[in-house]
């Protein structure tokens, strides 16, 4: 059995002169020296192991001290046999003043136990205990909360109604089915965290369940106020600017605006600097190409064409380094020109690149195109038709895939696309699956395309040899005076653009764009809006998507603006001999129905080990060479 230790004398002797309690009461008051550090200590306050005996009621009937006031029972440690311990856990001995007379424990009466109907109430907490006295403090000695202090969390805090009603089920009848309560539209925001947004696009769309009712395009997450910024600089240093308005076509606007400053000035750039101007444009359409068509994959659930794909796409980037110094934003093609001439070997890397790239294009096309699931996601997905493309203003794949012939490097050629030989891909259905046909088979005829550029490249400048407007060659500057003042007059004020507008328009990777310049006789443009394609994609983005569930419309998203077996020939519309649009193959019992063998090539060829009837009857011939137009 545990004993309480025998009380310690100050002195270390008997209690002849007082227990330490004794002294530290003292202290407390003000009649002894306070305790010797490392003596032990027995306070007044211990807990007791039983109640507190009830105090005498106070005029309002409720004892203080009891338990419906919350005094708690207390307890002591087991009195020894020499000491007998008092209510407070003190020893009771002469002349201390907890030495009272021992007394039995109370009876818990109704009162105490705090019972219902007898002055219940919440214990104080033991902290209102005197830690001096181990009485209970006075009332008025403590903090009460005033009415200001109170008021500040009146009112509803979590709910604007005190009242709650009941829900009650209704009745059970076997003989009638539940009433359906009507589902209202759901609007929603698609992106611009989305993956499939890519960060620059945001969707309002209304659903009625999972099925798209309405979808509202909210662009401009990626202006940045180019058209103003032109304004306050020269012609020359506008140009990096269009580097950063498509930044997957990025020397394809380098040429619109090269264009249309060349058309201001009646220049016309030497042969070699137009091919290759020419061989980079298509490059950069594979490029394109390449990102719509894997990351459209990679929306719909097919990875592998990503990875395929993005490392041929590396190559071509080196291609821009090599040829300018910049992976992206190169600002290479300039008006007059180009900055400078291909590297030694480049020639030779483009046409081992070229060489390669088409099996990789072969290697995606045998994995997506006669793909179940990648049909299921793609056929009679986001219809357009012809006459709503050419209503909406679409451009490039989204106008082709329609079915309607138009590529501005047919119809009104710039540069040397007169001189190339390639066909033009048209869809039959205008869904997804005709534009990702019309984009594959058109990184093939950019093929054609780039090895025509090598094998007829020519010799010669590579900029016009006028030095008010191309700066001149670092090998001048360090002999002649002339070609140091014209370049720092170059670079520092520009040149002075005869007063005029114009309006020049390429066949961009996602379609026509086009750049509207005003010159006022100054050295700085006055006026330069461009035409980009994807607004007007963008805008028929709602029609496209109305009546299908969510997840397609991430489909549509990827073929909109920048976006197997070998494709069919059947969904593509081919020229006849005067240009006009061909009627589809009478031969094919549907027109879903895909032939995976063939494709069609240009000059009339079809790629295959048999010939394929409907490449007879459809008439294939390379369209005729449109006359440029005046604009």
């Amino acid at each position: 059995m545990l004993r309480a230790p025998p009380p310690v004398t100050r002195w270390g002797g008997d209690t002849g002169q007082g227990t330490v309690t004794e002294h530290r009461e003292g202290a407390v008051q003000g009649q002894g020296a306070p305790p010797v550090r490392g003596e032990p200590q027995i306070f007044p306050w211990w807990p007791s192991t039983r109640p507190v005996p009830p105090p005498k009621k106070n005029p309002g009937g409720v004892p203080r001290g009891s338990l419906a006031q919350g005094t708690r029972p207390q307890r002591i440690p087991a009195a020894s046999a020499a000491t007998d311990w008092g209510n407070w856990g003190c020893p009771r001995e002469k002349g201390h003043f907890h030495a009272t007379p021992s007394r039995a424990p109370p009876k818990l009466t109704p009162q105490l136990r705090g019972e219902r109907g007898v002055g219940r109430g919440r214990a104080p907490p033991l902290q209102h205990r005197s830690l001096r006295t181990g009485q209970p403090r006075h009332r008025a000695r403590q903090w009460q909360p005033d009415v200001d202090w109170a008021q500040q969390f009146a009112g509803a805090i979590m709910y604007p109604s005190t009242e709650t009603e009941k829900w009650v089920p209704p009745p059970w009848d076997d003989r009638d089915p539940p009433a359906y309560k009507k589902v209202s539209s759901l609007t929603i925001n698609f992106g611009p965290q989305h993956p499939a947004a890519h960060g620059v696009l945001r969707l309002v769309m209304e659903l009625s369940g999972e099925t798209v009712k309405k979808c509202d395009p909210h662009v401009g997450l990626l202006h940045r106020g180019t058209e103003k910024l032109i304004e306050y600089k020269t012609y020359l240093q506008a140009l990096p600017y269009f580097d950063r308005l498509d930044y997957v076509s990025m020397m394809c606007n380098e040429q619109a605006y090269s264009l249309a400053v060349e058309k201001l000035l009646n220049i016309r750039p030497p042969l070699r600097a137009q091919w290759i101007r020419v061989l980079f444009a298509e490059i950069t359409r594979l490029l394109n190409h390449i990102m719509a068509v894997t990351t459209h994959a990679l929306d719909i659930g097919a990875m592998t064409p990503f990875f395929w794909m993005f490392e041929e796409r590396e190559k071509m980037f080196e291609f821009y380094e090599r040829v300018s110094g910049a992976r992206m934003h190169a600002a290479y093609i300039r008006p007059g020109g180009v900055h400078q001439d291909l590297p030694l070997g480049l020639m030779d890397d483009i046409y081992e690149f070229v060489k390669n790239f088409s099996m990789r294009v072969d290697e995606v096309e045998e994995m997506l195109t006669n793909n179940r699931i990648w049909k299921n996601r793609t056929v009679d997905i986001g219809v357009i038709t012809a006459e709503e493309a050419l209503n909406y203003g679409f451009s490039g794949v989204m106008l082709r895939g329609s079915g309607i012939h138009w590529d501005l490097r047919k119809t009104q050629p710039y540069d040397v696309y007169d001189q190339v030989e390639f066909d033009v891909p048209i869809g039959s259905r205008g869904d997804c699956y005709d534009r990702y046909l019309c984009r594959v088979e058109e990184m093939r005829q950019s093929l054609r395309i780039i090895l025509q550029c090598l094998n007829k490249m020519p010799e010669g400048e590579i900029k016009v040899d006028d030095a008010k407007i191309s700066p001149p060659k670092r090998a001048e500057m360090k002999t002649s005076m002339e070609s140091l003042i014209h370049h720092f007059k170059l670079y520092t004020e520009g040149y002075q653009v005869p007063p005029g507008a114009t309006y020049t328009a390429v066949e961009a990777p996602k379609g026509e764009f086009g750049v509207y310049l005003v010159s006022d006789g100054s050295s700085r443009p006055y006026r330069c809006k461009i035409k980009a394609p994807g607004f007007a994609h963008l805008a028929g983005l709602d029609r496209m998507s109305q009546g299908h569930m969510l997840a397609d419309v991430v489909a549509i998203i990827g073929t909109c603006p920048p976006g197997g077996a070998r494709a069919p020939c059947d969904p593509l519309w081919v020229l006849g001999g005067s240009g006009s649009r061909a009627r589809p193959c009478p031969h094919l019992p549907s027109p879903l129905s895909r032939h995976a063998g063939h494709r069609v090539r240009g000059g009339g060829s079809v790629r295959g080990s048999a010939p394929c009837p409907c490449c007879v009857c459809c008439s294939l011939r390379p369209p005729p060479r449109a006359v440029p137009s005046p604009i």
